[in-house]
């Protein structure tokens, strides 16, 4: 059953992430992913697991966030493992969507852009750090997340 989920849930992502490199700027593209309402259905299944591993007692009873150990308990019951992956799709593709917006918004290449993407779909942080480094090294913006630079 978790394997079905972790299967469908993926899959669900990857036409957000293909609309956010092939056609960032696209009406749907804009309607379905900058709308965040992929991230919301996401979030609300993440709430779903939490509760199921909060509420109803679907998780390791060592687990939490207050030590390693505590963490790799979470990690170890199928239910406290989906939690922590919708974590990630959920905040990876708001990071991707944000990503896309903010190189539209200050001109960067989509040449450099699209790396970024597919390293945030596949890596999280790895793709930011591209992105922002990518920002600051071609000029068009600084450190500042706010406004392109002067």
């Amino acid at each position: 059953m978790y394997d079905t989920m972790f299967t469908v849930l993926n899959i669900s992502v990857v036409p957000a992430w293909l609309l956010l490199i092939l056609a960032p700027g696209w009406t749907w593209t804009q309607r379905l992913v900058h709308t965040a309402l992929i991230p919301l259905a996401l979030s609300a299944i993440y709430l779903s697991f939490l509760t199921l591993g909060i509420g109803f007692g679907q998780s390791d009873p060592e687990a939490g966030m207050s030590s390693l150990a505590a963490v790799q308990a979470l990690f170890s019951h199928p239910v406290g493992l989906m939690t922590g992956w919708v974590h990630f799709l959920a905040f990876d593709l708001f990071v991707g969507a944000w990503i896309a917006r903010d190189a539209r918004r200050i001109g960067l290449s989509r040449w450099i852009v699209t790396p970024a993407l597919i390293l945030t779909f596949l890596f999280g942080p790895v793709g930011l750090l591209i992105h922002l480094l990518a920002r600051k090294v071609s000029g068009k913006a600084g450190w500042s997340l706010d406004e392109p630079e002067s």
